[in-house]
């Protein structure tokens, strides 16, 4: 009985519009735990989640690296998929003689399980049940058995690629000091996180310096006294002119974006109803599009080196500019994360995935919801545009950025999506 209704779960689109109740019967019959918002679509949500599961909750990955380990999993699976499917572009991965017929569930589970495995090897034992699990929903035949190997042999090559790519090395960071120059925060003071993200090598640009901008503004400038004195007004703890609905929406983002975007990926494709070789472009284009958005953003942030609201807030009367004034007590909104300020990497990677759902679909009308464990509410888009609004205000009343490293951060992850899409994922004619 449990195998058949493993494989009603697996294959029957009907399944997942049932009510929750009877859904969390049938998962619970079958050993696995049911989360409101956690939605299973296909194998490539499923492990997605596993992914996440592995990564976040597991291994602790700080955030912007744990966005980074996703797009292994999902560029691994979309060559996959892809060469059953053989409607789009090879990514990294191409392989001879695929057998007709493979199927695409057990390369999508086989292809995840061996980047995973690699990747994160203490997790043997979770990573084993996890994939005996999904298998057992695929019948078994030729047609499994040709899409694990496929699903083993694409990892494999893809992950040999990666060889050396940067990921996790030792890279040494020198704090400075003075006006302008970025500095451990409070509450915490903690060393600079993943430096090696700067230097790492992308998955797509030619370099991590390839949409670099500008840079922050002159301390001199009326520009930054702007910048300060907006984050001094509407980031601040207890910020006098700040409404209740600009606070959710600065606290709504500070859940740890791994986490928060898959889950909120999984949904998204849920509701879309699309095919397990749609859902493999979809999430590998959407983690694609984040992480090298944030690796440009790593690379400016150590390059410039620029420091945070309450170190620049507390210390007002050092950046030789009249129209800041020091509050030796501000606090923000939210915890400042421990790297330097400019750009914002949430600027990067919400502008990259808005504007990758704007591709992907062909229009800016795309309906999602975001959703965050921080303040337990839900945000409604029917605009990618509006996506990428909401986060440069989100930033500012969260108090750990300024206006213009929220904008230019977006500036950044449009332009990554859009070289993606140029030159990646096209249409095989």
């Amino acid at each position: 009985m449990c195998n058949s209704i493993k494989l009603l779960i697996s294959h029957t689109r009907a399944v997942y519009r049932i009510k929750t109740a009877l859904v969390t019967v049938l998962l619970s019959l079958l050993g696995l735990a049911f989360l409101p918002g956690n939605a299973r679509a296909d194998v490539v949500t499923d492990w997605n989640g596993i992914a996440n599961t592995v990564i976040v909750t597991n291994a602790e990955r700080p955030a912007a690296a744990a966005l980074i380990d996703m797009v292994y999993v999902h560029a691994a699976i979309y060559d996959a998929v892809n060469s059953i499917d053989k409607r789009y572009s090879v990514y990294a991965v191409s392989t001879a003689n695929v057998p007709k017929g493979a199927s695409q569930d057990a390369a999508t589970a086989a292809a995840a399980f061996h980047v995973l495995k690699i990747l994160f090897p203490s997790q043997q034992a979770f990573l084993e049940s996890a994939y005996n699990e999904s298998l057992a929903a695929i019948p078994e035949g030729n047609a499994k058995r040709d899409g694990i190997a496929l699903g083993f042999e694409v990892a494999a090559k893809f992950m040999q690629q990666r060889a050396n790519d940067g990921r996790n090395a030792n890279i040494p960071y020198v704090q400075g000091n003075g006006a302008g120059v970025w500095q451990a925060t409070p509450p915490t003071f903690s060393a600079p996180l993943t430096p090696w993200m700067a230097q790492m090598r992308p998955f797509m640009l030619s370099s991590p310096s390839q949409f670099r901008p500008a840079g922050p503004p002159a301390l001199n400038s009326l520009q930054w006294s702007q910048d300060y004195n907006e984050t001094k007004a509407y980031g601040a703890l207890n910020s006098a002119i700040r409404t209740l609905e600009q606070t959710e929406i600065g606290r709504f983002y500070a859940e740890h974006p791994g986490a928060q975007y898959s889950r909120i990926f999984r949904n998204f494709v849920v509701e879309k109803n699309l095919s397990v070789a749609d859902n493999a472009r979809l999430f590998a284009m959407l983690y694609l599009s984040v992480a090298d958005s944030l690796i440009a953003a790593w690379d400016s942030k150590y390059y410039f080196n620029f420091w945070r609201p309450v170190t620049a807030i507390r210390a007002g009367e050092t950046d030789g500019n009249n129209l800041t004034e020091a509050d030796p007590n501000w606090t923000p909104l939210v915890p400042t994360p421990g790297h330097p300020e400019y750009p914002a990497a949430h600027g990067c990677l919400s502008a990259a995935f808005a504007e990758t759902l704007r591709a992907f679909f062909e229009t800016k009308k795309v309906k999602i919801t975001l959703s965050s464990t921080v303040t337990n509410t839900s945000r409604n888009f029917d605009n990618t545009d509006d996506i990428i609004k909401e986060i440069i205000d989100a930033r500012v009343y969260g108090g750990m950025h300024y206006r213009t490293s929220s904008k230019h951060g977006t500036i950044i992850g449009k332009n990554v999506a859009q070289w993606m899409t140029k030159h990646f994922f096209k249409p095989v004619r």
